[in-house]
């Protein structure tokens, strides 16, 4: 397992995702937590939104089953989502980065999650009424109290890091946005300069280039789905050209096409990180793989056109 540097910290550039993690048993989600770990993954990230906090609570009981120890592991959760329905809607109604919300949202996690510090800390998604200084002041509470390492956003644009990065003394090192063989609008735009094509639009302010300008990890989410959640690409007969040449690559590395798509989004010289989703141990083993495996820019721009893509 390859690791990059965030911040300091060694990372795997595969981290397990735990959002599913509620659907386990406490012995299931010692063993996925097993399985990463022995796969070399170091890097775990949750948020408090998930199954309404109940993954997390899944982790901190997988991690006492497990062979890991705390201090084996990053671990980052995300907060910002609120939902004062009370569970009517399914995810969050709102966002709210106020002061109180953060430090509360940190808090909670800290006991769902059974640690005594997060590794890091993101906010989950921009709030359109965020007020910088109210960050600020929480992450400045936070780190003091030593309940928060490094801090981070997710979803965020250029922009709107600037906006948070003006009124912080700590460092923004990470931004967890979608991408993947089937997300790629980072990489599109930026092929497609000066024309007037749907690739030509730029849906997110240059946030890769900006992101490899300022030392600030991108964290792949849904690395293999398509859409939005609309399910994954591998082995999925809408997409018989791109599994026809990730099959083909993947004979010549003696993997699966999970770590093939893994290794496609790591081949990228900005040093992203990939967020596995799945708990399925077989399927967490085949996607780390993928870490030590290096393609040829060759086979990164045919697994590219594969999928649908063009050259300008």
């Amino acid at each position: 397992m390859q690791k990059i540097d965030i911040g300091g910290m060694k990372a795997s550039n595969v981290a397990l995702g735990i959002m599913r993690m509620d659907a386990l048993t406490n012995e299931e989600a010692g063993t996925a937590i097993d399985t990463a770990f022995d796969a070399g993954i170091n890097y775990i990230d949750s948020a408090d939104i998930y199954a309404q906090g109940e993954s997390s609570i899944r982790f901190r009981e997988g991690l006492k089953l497990s062979g890991v120890h705390r201090e084996d592991l990053y671990i980052q959760s995300k907060g910002g989502i609120e939902n004062s329905n009370k569970g009517e809607v399914p995810y969050g109604n709102r966002y709210n980065f106020g002061k109180e919300h953060i430090v509360s949202a940190v808090d909670g996690e800290l006991q769902r999650l059974g640690v005594d510090y997060l590794d890091s800390f993101l906010l989950h998604r921009p709030d359109a009424l965020m007020e910088p200084e109210q960050i600020a002041e929480a992450f400045d509470e936070l780190q003091a109290a030593g309940k928060v390492r490094h801090f981070g956003v997710s979803n965020f644009n250029p922009m709107q890091i600037e906006l948070v990065q003006k009124y912080t003394k700590q460092k923004l090192e990470i931004n967890q946005l979608q991408f993947g063989i089937m997300h790629t609008g980072m990489i599109d735009f930026g092929m497609h300069t000066n024309m007037f094509d749907d690739r030509s639009i730029d849906h997110d302010g240059q946030s890769l280039e900006y992101a490899r300008l300022h030392d600030i990890t991108i964290q792949a989410w849904s690395p293999y789905q398509y859409g939005f959640f609309d399910g994954v690409f591998i082995d999925n007969p809408k997409f018989p050209e791109l599994n026809k040449k990730m099959k083909q690559i993947a004979d010549i590395y003696g993997v699966t096409k999970n770590a093939i798509a893994t290794a496609w989004i790591l081949r990228h010289p900005a040093q992203f990180q990939v967020l596995l989703g799945t708990m399925n141990p077989e399927h967490i083993k085949e996607s780390a793989a993928g870490s030590d495996v290096q393609i040829t820019g060759q086979e990164w721009y045919d697994i590219y056109y594969a999928a649908g893509n063009d050259m300008p």
